[in-house]
């Protein structure tokens, strides 16, 4: 039976429901000052709301040292009845003071293992996917070290690797160094924001690797892409990759529509260009094979 785990322990994969495949209850960031996700109430708000319009699952790409909450994430997974999956990982060095990347930089796959195996901090609470990010089109050092360890932490937890590309771009980088060279299966991979990147090919060649695609941030207005979702996600299923595809509400500042957007708006509209039956699998079916724990 595959698993997934939550912030309240491992649940049948089969058992996640309708998820938010990339989103954040919590995050904190210098690169965006004054625009912090902080606040427990508003969190619960978001979670509410997505629950009521039938969403069970949402998974947190928030990663080490961005203001993660993870004891936060537990109670208001309880207090919703919603599950939660959180993140271990890192994100782009821009979002780090040096010297916190400078302690924990040595010892990054075990900071990594931990957090999956014995849990963030002396929360208890376990992360149940590794978030990483890569560079505008293309992978730089901080890049390779942080894949490198979400590698060596994937290959002895199971754990999904979840990546951040930068305005959607350096796919092929990406999975040339986690699948070709570190060993890593695609299908075990997941790549964010993809669709920020209105290139047809690059989306086909990532979906030919094996890799899950979440298309992520629908609701974001600044990204001249956004109105093309419908079509790139149909263009892909008709070329036979239906099966990779997976939705996200990317809430990242105050006032993002977020994960209740994604149901309440986002779901009837791609009805119309995927059919019920495809979209009923992005939101349930696919999200428990993209995020189940693979045997280490």
């Amino acid at each position: 039976m595959t698993r997934v785990r939550t912030v309240l322990g491992d649940v049948p994969a089969g058992e996640l429901g309708v998820c938010d495949a990339h989103d954040h209850l919590f995050i904190r960031t210098p690169v965006l000052p004054g625009l912090e996700l902080d606040d427990p109430e508003g969190a619960g708000e978001r979670l509410r709301d997505f629950h009521t319009l039938g969403g069970r699952t949402v998974v947190q790409w928030t990663p080490y040292g961005m203001g993660r909450r993870p004891a936060d994430l537990a109670a208001l997974s309880r207090a919703v009845g919603a599950r939660i999956v959180a993140a271990t990982g890192l994100h782009q060095a821009a979002h780090y003071p040096p010297e916190s990347l400078g302690r924990i930089m040595p010892e990054l796959e075990e900071l990594f293992v931990s957090e999956i195996t014995d849990g963030i901090g002396t929360t208890g609470v376990r992360a149940g996917l590794i978030k990483v990010a890569g560079a505008f089109h293309g992978l730089d050092a901080h890049a390779r070290h942080t894949m490198r360890a979400a590698a060596g932490a994937h290959h002895r937890t199971g754990a999904p690797i979840a990546v951040h590309l930068e305005l959607g771009t350096g796919a092929r980088d990406v999975l040339d160094l986690l699948c070709g060279e570190l060993g890593v299966e695609p299908r075990r991979v997941i790549l964010g924001h993809l669709g920020r990147f209105p290139d047809g090919v690059a989306q086909l060649d990532a979906a030919r690797a094996g890799a899950f695609l979440a298309f992520d941030g629908p609701s974001r207005a600044h990204h001249a892409t956004d109105w093309r979702l419908p079509e790139q996600l149909a263009a892909l299923a008709e070329a036979g990759f239906g099966r990779q595809l997976l939705l996200g509400g990317d809430t990242t500042v105050p006032g993002t529509p977020g994960m209740p957007y994604l149901l309440r708006r986002l779901r009837p509209r791609l009805v119309r260009s995927l059919g019920e039956e495809l979209l009923e699998a992005v939101l349930v079916d696919h999200p428990a094979r993209a995020f189940a724990l693979a045997e280490a």
